[in-house]
């Protein structure tokens, strides 16, 4: 029971964040002020694909929990290799965005790294 909790924690938090990701697109994009089309296009595109990527982490997670069941190989397998991209996320994170003076920014990687670590505790308690 408790590992179903954590899972589902996890993954609606990663889901969460993801949505949180999303819906600034615009706003942080004109943050970056007078830059080319080609960089605003780029900027746009790479801030939606991670929120989609969390979005997606989190939605398979719930997924695999609730169709696999937790006595399913396959399905730790899913949430352990889920785990494993969050971490590389993390350090992704660690080295780019969270270097700015942006709160959200800063807690990125500790996001992803704690919802991996809870993703791993469901497969193992």
């Amino acid at each position: 029971m408790l590992n179903q909790v954590l899972l589902y924690v996890g993954s609606g938090g990663i889901f969460l964040w993801g949505v949180g990701h999303i819906i600034p697109t615009r706003s942080v994009v004109k943050d970056f002020g007078e830059i080319s089309k080609d960089n605003r296009l780029i900027i746009t595109m790479e801030w939606i694909a991670e929120g989609l990527t969390l979005c997606f982490i989190g939605i398979l997670i719930a997924i695999v929990t609730i169709f696999g069941g937790l006595g399913n190989e396959v399905t730790h397998i899913v949430i352990r290799a889920s785990a494993i991209m969050l971490v590389v996320l993390a350090f992704v994170s660690s080295a780019t965005g969270a270097r700015t003076a942006i709160t959200p920014m800063k807690l990125c990687p500790r996001v992803k790294a704690g919802v991996a670590l809870l993703f791993v505790l469901g497969t193992v308690l």
